[in-house]
């Protein structure tokens, strides 16, 4: 008993101390993650497994310059865009981002009323979405962030019955060993579409904003407190700016903890999503997901007739935890261009346009879902349209965390940028492979 107590207050310690860094990994697994990894298990077995494996540094290097900036600017991405870059900059990354942000949004909403409906088929999918955007729009307007993201930072933990799965379908270990460690790739269309979907899931550019935005709250409600000691403690300015040196370097060490453990409970999740169906999902003849059902077998050996609602319960609590950060995101982007402000912090009073924003997000959002899609494609065209855009965005990233008049002395390390531009040119090389194939 005492051993128990033990070990869950050390878990409930480890969750303190993490923040921004989870909240994005978490988030990362969103139904349209979900929907992405299902499909590729289903289409192409075990093949796939080794995303899994080379997704994780590339993603963790880019979340990791996002919070550098946010940590040394104090501001959001696009604050930093609009005050040392060019117009039209700005506008090119809205282009790139507002439309996928607000197809994301929508698929949620779709996926999440498509499992409700699983679990109630007298009700209609589309009421559920409806329903669904309604108690979102209520729970991010009105009620304070810190005590969502105390709620946010547990939902994540529906996943990890996936990573039981394989121990009860006993699959091929050598053939999972093979794949996670040695690439497969099929130069043809359909292989690319979920490869770049899967790219597109894994390193999505609404996550930057997120992280940059999240840091820079953080950071900047801790300098506040520390020049607050300065002045009760009547520190000079010399010593109060090797204070806020040496508060920025404490502050970036946590980040980097922060982001590799968030990213790394994404990617372990993404690969027992992979491997679970594709052993599952594959092995039965299911080379198509085109149902929340039949997605939702892939949780039948462990689960049997409760897949289902363990399916289900993962998707709803992976979309209220996701939801909020895409609209966080898209009104961060779309205030701070216009010079509107607001955070998630503020009251509604305090941060109208703001709110206003997320509230015409979610709605535009609900209205995707009218556009002939079904749920399960509406969410890998999500995937792909991501892996199409984020290369320009994460051009953008590189180049701002070099740029030594922003981000001063703590610029990219070497290793920081081979790592960046790797998956720049992974990138830019699925995307535009698919391309080719798509249409020549």
């Amino acid at each position: 008993m005492n051993s128990t107590r033990s070990f869950l207050i050390k878990i409930k310690k480890v969750f303190s101390v993490l923040g921004p860094g989870l909240i994005t990994g978490a988030s990362d697994d969103d139904p349209s993650g979900i929907a992405t990894y299902s499909q590729a298990g289903a289409r192409f077995g075990l093949a796939t497994l080794w995303t899994a494996l080379i997704t994780f540094p590339l993603m963790a290097s880019i979340q990791e310059m996002c919070a550098r900036i946010g940590i040394v600017t104090s501001v959001g991405l696009t604050t930093t865009l609009k005050k040392h870059y060019p117009k039209p900059v700005l506008y090119l990354m809205m282009i790139f981002s507002v439309p996928a942000i607000i197809l994301n949004i929508g698929a949620d909403i779709a996926g999440m009323g498509a499992v409700a409906n699983l679990m109630f088929p007298s009700v209609q999918a589309g009421v559920f979405s409806v329903l669904f955007t309604l108690i979102l729009i209520v729970m991010i307007v009105f009620l304070p962030y810190n005590k969502i993201v105390s709620v946010l930072k547990y939902l994540c933990l529906s996943l990890f019955l996936y990573i039981a799965v394989p121990f009860f379908t006993h699959p091929n270990w050598k053939a999972v060993l093979h794949n996670t460690f040695i690439p497969t790739i099929t130069f043809d269309k359909n292989f690319l579409e979920i490869l770049v979907a899967i790219l597109g899931t894994t390193i999505s550019p609404y996550l930057f904003f997120w992280q940059v935005t999240m840091e820079a709250e953080d950071v900047k409600s801790s300098k506040q407190l520390l020049l607050a000691r300065s002045k009760v403690l009547s520190t000079t300015e010399p010593d109060q700016a090797k204070r806020e040196s040496g508060f920025i370097a404490l502050f970036i060490r946590k980040m980097r903890l922060d982001v590799t453990l968030g990213m790394l409970l994404s990617n372990v999740v993404m690969y027992f999503i992979l491997l679970a169906t594709g052993s599952t999902l594959f092995s039965a003849g299911i080379h198509q997901v085109d149902t929340v059902e039949q997605a939702a077998k892939a949780l039948e050996p462990i689960a049997g007739k409760a897949s289902y609602l363990i399916f289900t319960l993962g998707v709803l609590g992976t979309g209220f935890l996701a939801i909020p950060v895409l609209t966080g995101s898209l009104s961060y982007i779309v205030s701070e261009t216009f010079g509107w402000g607001g955070n998630l912090e503020d009251t509604f009073k305090e941060a109208k346009l703001y709110y206003v924003v997320i509230v015409l997000a979610l709605i535009l959002g609900l209205l995707t879902n009218y556009i002939g899609l079904s749920p399960i494609k509406a969410l890998l065209y999500t995937a792909i349209l991501y892996g199409l855009t984020s290369p320009i965005l994460i051009g953008m990233v590189l180049h701002i965390s070099n740029n030594k008049e922003i981000m001063k002395e703590c610029t990219n390390s070497m290793l920081s940028n081979i790592l960046g531009f790797i998956t720049l040119i992974v990138m830019t090389m699925a995307a535009g492979a698919l391309l080719y194939f798509q249409f020549l």
